[in-house]
């Protein structure tokens, strides 16, 4: 190949890459805008409202892992058949996602309802706030069905090379959720706009409000993307069986099953983090659930980069086609770290302004702006983290990352959380160092898997699908 022709391929594979990873990192920043929105909404209230808010976060990530690994399946499966131009398997693997949506959307209501009032006692919450963040984790994790379709039917329309749709589904969600945040949060109050005053009328519900808006947002986005999905034009469910299929469901376990203990085992470990911060205090809570709401931003593009990684590689997988695989990872790597040290640049000079959109508090501002500070000059290492995983989630190689995460999570973060904040009585700054020291290692890791080309089956000459 010639080098205008490499150049033509280059710009080529590029195009390709940018094109699916866009609608997903505008989808996230949305979904962290309205995040920041809420935080700060909330954040109006009180310290004391924004801990309450906080002390259960963790929890709930570990139920959205949860659907999250199960999709890790589908979008291997899915991105194989669409790669090798398999129309007909790719519709029956998505109906029976649909299967499994409802089992675990059903099953998780049930557990979450369940759980709800013991949940801040667990989380070693301050007693002032725990029946509040109990009622809070209640309404918010109630519509866990809706919540499961969102996941999961996105994961898989992603899978199938739609991007957008999810995004657009996402957008309409978020708006939804801040018009109710405005209704529901506060009383009726007069307001201004342009110098115009009016009354905005308002169930002054504050907490609860907050809760009941994202709830109702969330079942919006459940049922719109699930019809989205029915009337999808390549892989619509619509006049598939829903029972049962082994053949599918099978090979989706092997490739879930491990994501869906290394998620469940990192979500764990970030409920045991989250627990041991909640000990610190008050101030150590509200700067840590306002520095991780912050921090979230500024992973944006290298999560959306990863749901491209996984789908272009798995595409790739499915029609056997090595040397596009291989042109795809010397592609995405350089990118990646482009974008992790422009968000890591960014985070760190930003860091007080933002921190400060949250909080009035002179304390939480400058021990969420220390810890911030201290993670961003991380970034451009955990993005290589980022897409090495994105590429074997893509071809469905899941067990390396679970072991890497787990050992990161327990044996790196939790283990000197433990050491530094209970034996050694340090603060909030020793326990984010213990989370940077897990970052750097999964960075070493998965380089040195990246750089042996081992998570590449194609050169491996082995199959995941059989």
């Amino acid at each position: 190949m010639d080098i205008k022709a490499k150049r033509q391929t280059a710009w080529t594979t590029a195009a390709a890459i940018m094109s699916l990873a866009w609608p997903t990192i505008v989808e996230q920043v949305m979904q962290t805008a309205v995040q920041y929105i809420d935080t700060a909404m909330v954040g109006a209230l009180g310290t004391q409202a924004t801990a309450a808010v906080g002390a259960t976060s963790t929890v709930g990530w570990l139920t959205g892992s949860t659907f999250s690994a199960l999709g890790t399946g589908f979008l291997a499966m899915i991105a194989k058949f669409c790669g090798a131009g398999d129309a007909a398997a790719a519709k029956r693997t998505a109906a029976q996602s649909v299967l499994v949506t409802l089992a675990a959307g059903i099953l998780s209501t049930i557990l979450c309802v369940s759980v709800s009032g013991m949940v801040p006692v667990w989380m070693q919450a301050d007693p002032a706030i725990q029946k509040l963040a109990g009622t809070y984790f209640l309404i918010l994790y109630l519509p866990m069905l809706p919540r499961a379709a969102s996941i999961l039917f996105g994961t898989v329309l992603r899978a199938a090379g739609d991007t957008r749709t999810p995004m657009k589904t996402g957008i309409l969600v978020n708006c939804i959720n801040i018009v109710l945040n405005f209704l529901l949060i506060y009383k009726t109050r007069t307001v201004s706009v342009l110098g115009v005053p009016f009354t905005m009328p308002g169930a002054g519900w504050g907490v609860i409000g907050a809760a009941a808006a994202s709830a109702l947002s969330f079942v919006w986005g459940g049922i719109h993307i699930t019809w989205v999905l029915w009337k999808h034009p390549v892989i619509s469910p619509k006049g598939m069986s829903l029972k049962p299929d082994l053949s599918i469901l099978k090979p989706c376990a092997r490739i879930a099953f491990p994501n869906m203990l290394q998620r469940f085992g990192t979500s764990l470990g970030y409920v045991v983090f989250a627990a041991m911060i909640n000990a610190l205090g008050e101030t150590a809570t509200a700067a840590h659930t306002i520095a991780n709401t912050v921090e979230s931003a500024f992973y944006i593009p290298g999560y959306g980069m990863q749901t491209a990684a996984a789908t272009l590689t798995g595409n790739a997988y499915g029609a056997e086609d090595r040397e596009r695989m291989e042109s795809l990872a010397n592609m995405f790597l350089p990118i990646e770290i482009v974008l992790m040290i422009l968000s890591g640049t960014a985070l760190f000079f930003s860091a007080p302004a933002l921190v400060g959109i949250f909080t009035k508090s002179p304390e939480v501002i400058a021990l969420g702006s220390t810890v911030l500070r201290m993670v961003a000059v991380s970034e451009p290492f955990y993005g290589v983290s980022i897409i090495v995983e994105g590429m074997m989630l893509g071809v469905g190689r899941t067990r390396e990352p679970f072991a890497y995460n787990i050992a990161g999570m327990w044996c790196v973060r939790i283990a000197g959380t433990f050491l530094c904040t209970r034996l050694l009585r340090m603060g909030l700054i020793s326990a984010w160092a213990c989370m940077i020291a897990h970052n750097m290692l999964l960075f070493l890791l998965y380089l040195a898997t990246f750089i042996r080309g081992t998570w590449n089956p194609l050169a491996a000459d082995k199959t995941l699908f059989t």
